[in-house]
């Protein structure tokens, strides 16, 4: 078995060369939970080491945020830093200055909380950041989110586990589920990356108009944009340079038309949102507006959730995922949607991304509006898939073809 600072170092260098893909000149901007240090100092020497011109880190400490809903004002919590996000945002825009987000937070850090202040923070936190997912979601530069364990998750995904036993099992899981494990993690990707583009180019090539589901508990049809495109595994962004958004990622994805969605749909795994879980969804859509929805924990902040504007009740993305996936064959449950969204097919309400429909690029809002893209201050994916799930791909036509079945590609 390779020594845990070894694999930490490859994981940083896959995340620089394959994530990134760093180019000379260019500034790195990180955001990591404290705990996250010594990678993120493996990240930092990696990135210099390519070219970058400046590193910048900031870090994120969950007691402190914890300390905010305790004993902040309760009169404070419409307040949020526009400021840093403005700058963020200012940043990216250009494509010269790269994102790199590390998560791993407690992901039932607010359960507990006042409601009303965890809504309130959210919704401003949303507002001042719409800037910097504009820019993201637009793919103004190469960007990728990773996670690294830290103590508190890990408590949450092994709570049988003493803390140093969880932290090195979940170490040990993040390694084999981003390929930092093999010999060579960034060939590795290449390949990986070959396989989800050669899906992609199948899925492109049908022209589906829509999807259908059939499920425990779910039932449903999505309607496609048109002229919608398939993703998966490295992206182009508008810098033109080629990075991973999510390491890892298993997933195809493309846009759903946000008045085209019907029927009822239950929720396979649990969502950590905002240091709250979520779990036991059941929601029905008519004319792609969540019209109905409830939730076995966290229900309220699940309603807050798709209340946060008028785009928050509609879906902005579908991912197709199968059962066998690495991740889903791992046998753990994250308790975070990066890994959890990779287990199983899974849809996003909120926004929509660019990149998933043709000619996004040089559209007016209203025009993209008119195709049929989602706008939202959040993106949240919570998972639908299971070895039970089919979906059939729908013609314009009216006439449908197995795509999945037990949650499996047919093909």
């Amino acid at each position: 078995m390779q020594a845990h600072e070894t694999l930490l170092d490859k994981y940083a260098e896959l995340t620089v060369k394959s994530g990134l893909n760093v180019r000379k000149g260019q500034q790195v901007l990180i955001t990591a939970p404290i705990e996250a240090v010594d990678l993120v100092r493996r990240i930092t020497h990696h990135a210099y080491k390519v070219g970058a011109s400046l590193v910048t880190t900031l870090y994120n400490d969950e007691q402190a945020t914890l300390m905010r809903f305790v004993d902040g004002d309760k009169e404070a919590f419409d307040t949020a830093p526009t400021w840093l996000f403005g700058g963020m945002a200012e940043a990216f825009r250009d494509g010269n200055c790269v994102r790199l987000g590390i998560i791993g937070e407690n992901p039932s850090l607010l359960s507990g909380q006042d409601i009303d202040k965890v809504s309130r923070a959210n919704r401003a936190r949303s507002a001042a950041y719409k800037p910097v997912v504009e820019q993201i979601t637009g793919f103004a530069t190469n960007w990728c989110v990773i996670s690294a364990a830290t103590t508190s998750h890990a408590r949450s995904v092994f709570p049988n586990e003493t803390d140093a036993v969880a932290l090195a099992k979940l170490w040990q899981a993040i390694f084999k589920c981003t390929r930092a494990d093999q010999a060579d993690p960034v060939h590795a990707w290449e390949l990986h990356t070959k396989a989800l583009h050669t899906r992609t180019a199948k899925l492109n090539a049908k022209h589906y108009s829509a999807l259908a589901y059939k499920g425990p508990g779910t039932d449903f049809t999505l309607g496609l944009v048109d002229d919608h495109i398939w993703v998966g595994g490295a992206s182009v962004a508008k810098n033109g340079i080629l990075c991973n958004p999510n390491i890892p990622s298993e997933e195809v994805f493309t846009m759903p038309h946000r008045e085209r969605v019907d029927g009822v749909v239950r929720s396979t795994k649990p969502l950590s949102y905002q240091g709250t879980f979520i779990d036991g969804i059941e929601v029905t859509f008519e004319k792609g507006r969540i019209v109905k929805g409830t939730a076995a924990t966290g229900g309220d902040v699940f309603t807050k959730m798709i209340e946060t504007d008028d785009g928050a009740a509609c879906l902005g993305e579908v991912a197709l995922v199968p059962h066998s996936s690495p991740i889903s064959a791992s046998g753990i449950v994250f308790n975070e949607t990066l890994y959890d969204e990779n287990v199983a097919s899974h849809i996003a309400v909120g926004q929509a991304y660019s990149q998933n429909m043709k000619d996004t690029f040089i559209l007016s809002p209203a025009e993209k509006l008119a195709r049929g893209m989602n706008t939202s201050l959040i993106h949240v994916d919570w998972m639908i898939g299971s070895g039970e799930l089919n979906v059939d791909g729908v013609f314009s036509d009216g006439k449908r073809e197995p795509l999945m079945r037990s949650g499996e590609w047919v093909d």
